[in-house]
């Protein structure tokens, strides 16, 4: 090792006075060139000290081993190493802010770090970035200084506790981060006092206020969490996902969002104990939202016929979607038709005695299929409560399941053939009095009957003769007596035959 160190000495002098290689050290290796017999004297120096650690390396990188032992020269003489060259203790670079990150650079120097060096010492030099790891190879190391600099990043924990021999260290006023609590064996190693102000240390206060917001915060967002569930799986079940949801339960939160909070607005009707609004459901369905008051039974007996409802299928009955029922509303949810009831249709477009005809078959349609196949439901069927879709066929709006009275759905559907039939004018003389209408209507039949009919109509010789074949028909469901011996059956056949061509749509 001697005659190395003395032969890099040399060279170093070579260099430095030679005037045409560069100045600075960095630029002076990069242009020396390790002499024809350096292998040898490698070699020999092996032989020697097998445990050189450029002993060890195969190929070995002689132009890396040349400069590693320049640069051990000279930093065995910056740090003050007495004997320098015979013995290297020590790196001193302390208060060496110009020269101690070029040294830091040498990463062939400290690969092939002196196995006497056994302290390390790189404090007040304002180092940045992060931990200088390249000094970890002079693994023999008992002391090291890094303390008074500004590194920052990661300690390396795993490769410090490769350096067993190492009982001084000192990070203490750098910026390294907080270490891990299941890494706190390390300060079980080394004084607590080696990290005073390095950002190591876990902040006990910034623990607490962690638990603190821990012991706050995990029972918020349990609460939270739970109250999101809550608010979804009970109130807007129209957020969760489809597989999720019940399509036919509405809450009173998914009526409120769909109506715009039940504005007036959106208000389509109102009736005795009941108000209807228009609402355009979250997936942009469009529906009708009739409200009851709380007369339509306990919660149970509502929902029960509401489901019975949801399976309605005609094309003259209104698809009912679903319903609400809770301790403050009772709603049925069906199809989005429009505001035109026949009502307003034979007010305000005069339609002909055929399509008259052609509601009123319908409608008796309708009520077949009700009474075939859910004969507990009722349904009403004024000219008020009747929808008109747009494409002309009668649509019935309103339900009520238990009532099953067949002369009760014969005789409604009477009065509604002679409404359809007569002058609104006559009915509204009569202003509500189904009775006296009725016998009125009886008492100009069939000779008067020119008194009674809708002039709109604007009847033919045939035409008449069908009207007043209808109105007769009317008149017969109308009675009281009479409409106990018939059945829905019998009057559509009774119907059907007045017109027989209308009948095929």
């Amino acid at each position: 090792m001697a005659s190395i160190l003395i032969t890099c000495l040399l060279l170093m002098f070579i260099a430095y006075f030679e005037p045409t290689l560069p100045a600075t050290v960095i630029e002076d290796l990069a242009n020396l060139h390790p002499p024809s017999n350096f292998n040898t004297t490698i070699v020999s120096n092996c032989l020697k000290n097998p445990s050189l650690r450029y002993c060890g390396s195969s190929p070995m990188d002689l132009d890396a081993i040349f400069k590693f032992t320049i640069v051990a020269s000279h930093l065995c003489n910056e740090s003050k190493n007495p004997n320098c060259v015979e013995s290297f203790p020590k790196i001193d670079l302390r208060n060496r802010p110009k020269i101690t990150p070029l040294y830091l650079s040498f990463t062939f120097f400290w690969k092939y770090c002196p196995i006497t060096i056994l302290s390390i010492d790189l404090s007040n030099n304002s180092l940045k970035g992060t931990f200088p790891i390249d000094v970890l190879f002079c693994t023999q190391t008992h002391v090291l200084d890094l303390s008074h600099n500004g590194l920052s990043g990661d300690v390396p924990i795993q490769r410090l506790s490769s350096v067993t021999n190492l009982t001084i260290l000192n990070l203490s006023y750098n910026h390294f981060s907080e270490i891990k609590i299941s890494d706190s064996w390390f300060f079980k190693r080394f004084n607590s006092s080696c990290f005073f102000n390095s950002g190591i240390l876990p902040s006990h206060g910034r623990y607490k206020i962690k638990a603190v917001m821990l012991l706050l915060g995990f029972p918020l967002v349990v609460i939270f969490t739970v109250g999101g569930l809550w608010w979804l799986c009970f109130r807007r079940l129209d957020f969760l996902p489809r597989v999720l949801q019940n399509k036919r339960k509405f809450t009173t939160a998914m009526l409120k969002a769909a109506t715009d909070g039940f504005s007036k607005k959106n208000m389509v009707g109102k009736g005795d104990g009941f108000v209807m609004y228009r609402g355009i459901l979250r997936d942009g369905t469009q529906v009708r939202i009739e409200i009851y008051s709380n007369n339509r039974g306990n919660h149970r007996e509502y929902v029960e016929e509401c489901k019975v409802l949801v399976q309605l299928r005609h094309r003259n009955l209104v698809k009912v979607y679903g319903w609400c029922s809770n301790r403050n509303i009772r709603a049925l949810v069906t199809e989005w038709i429009g505001r035109v009831s026949v009502e307003t249709w034979l007010s305000e477009s005069a339609p002909c005695w055929k399509h008259r005809y052609r509601v009123l078959v319908g409608v008796l349609k309708a009520m077949c299929y009700l009474q075939e196949q859910w004969p507990e439901i009722g349904c009403d069927i004024k000219t008020s409560s009747l929808l008109l879709h747009e494409n002309g066929d009668p649509l019935i709006a309103r339900f009520r399941v238990g009532e099953n009275s067949t002369p009760k759905k014969i005789h409604r559907f009477g009065i509604l053939v002679l409404e359809m039939m007569t002058d609104q004018t006559l009915q509204e003389e009569f202003n509500g009095d189904e009775t006296g209408f009725v016998e009125y209507v009886k008492m100009l039949y069939p000779r008067k009957l020119q008194k009674v009919i809708d002039e709109r109509m604007k009847l033919t010789e045939n035409t008449f003769d069908e009207t007043r074949q209808t109105i007769c028909i009317g008149l017969i469901c109308a009675d009281h007596q009479t409409c106990q011996q018939l059945s829905i059956g019998q009057i559509y056949n009774m119907i059907i035959k007045v017109h027989p061509r209308t009948n095929t749509y």
